[in-house]
């Protein structure tokens, strides 16, 4: 299997290519994803050529499909236990019409609404959970895409999320393998000699977003092949996509507006030993 020499990812790629896998189908839990990923980018390959897996190529796997896979599917009516069971700590609540959303950190201390429980694509009464162990998958699904196919290629298991201060929603990644997730650009200097004190990209992050340009949630079409960023498809498998979560003293945003509100109160009421007006 040739080696593919990663360098630095803000060696920026010249050419980015990216292009959704036909022909992955409904999968049901129990199947073998990686033996389904392999047949559809194989029969993908017959089809056209140019698309046949390469060194340095980056497939990018929608954590709907792992989780089906694993068996990761609860009955609709479980919807808020299924949530409550999955939050390891409460972020913010609101309150509208249709309910109460909640944004919570989840088990994989991914902080998302609804602990990432997901009721779209998804069979009619049931809701999926995130899968067990994202990063774990993504080293399985490289392996095995290696042994089939001889090439060296990273995989990045993404999944939707919302962001502070922007609409919308966009893909994230949630497990890696064999990518560099993060280019700490820290200590190098800016194109006027200016130092950089701060500045981490995303990659992995970047790539789950790129692809899902080409995948979408209407298209069935789950699975994507990003090509020209061989410089941060790494020889192991590397620390995965956990080392994105900010957590912790580093999170300036760990509660929100009236849970920081209703907390200051009581610390304030704690303090005084009286109520507050």
């Amino acid at each position: 299997m040739p080696d593919v020499a990663p360098g630095p990812a803000s060696a920026a790629a010249d050419l980015l290519t990216a292009w959704g896998v036909p022909g992955i189908g409904e999968v049901r839990p129990g199947d073998d994803l990686a033996a389904l990923l392999g047949d559809a980018l194989a029969a993908d390959a017959a089809a056209r050529p140019a698309t046949a897996l390469a060194d340095g190529d980056v497939l990018v796997v929608t954590s709907k499909i792992v989780s089906k896979a694993e068996g990761r599917v609860v009955q609709a009516e479980d919807r808020e236990a299924a949530i409550t069971a999955e939050t390891v700590r409460v972020v913010a609540t609101r309150e509208h019409p249709g309910g109460v959303t909640r944004i919570v950190e989840n088990r994989l201390g991914l902080v998302m609404a609804a602990a990432g429980v997901d009721a779209s694509n998804t069979d009619e009464g049931t809701v999926l959970l995130l899968p067990v162990d994202p990063d774990a998958t993504a080293r399985s699904l490289r392996a095995a895409l290696a042994a089939r196919f001889g090439v060296r290629v990273g995989v990045v298991v993404s999944d939707t999320a919302g962001r502070p201060w922007r609409q919308g929603q966009t893909d994230i990644a949630i497990g890696a393998a064999g990518v560099q997730v993060l280019d700490d650009l820290r200590g190098s200097t800016d194109t006027h000699g200016r130092p950089l004190q701060v500045s981490m990209a995303a990659v992995a992050d970047e790539i789950a977003a790129a692809a899902e340009l080409v995948k979408g949630k209407a298209t069935g079409r789950p699975v994507a092949v990003v090509r020209g960023l061989a410089h941060v498809v790494t020889a192991e498998d590397g620390p995965g996509a956990r080392v994105l979560v900010r957590t912790g003293p580093d999170d300036m945003f760990a509660e929100g507006t009236a849970e920081a509100y209703a907390r200051g109160w009581k610390d304030a009421a704690g303090a005084s030993g009286a109520a507050p007006a």
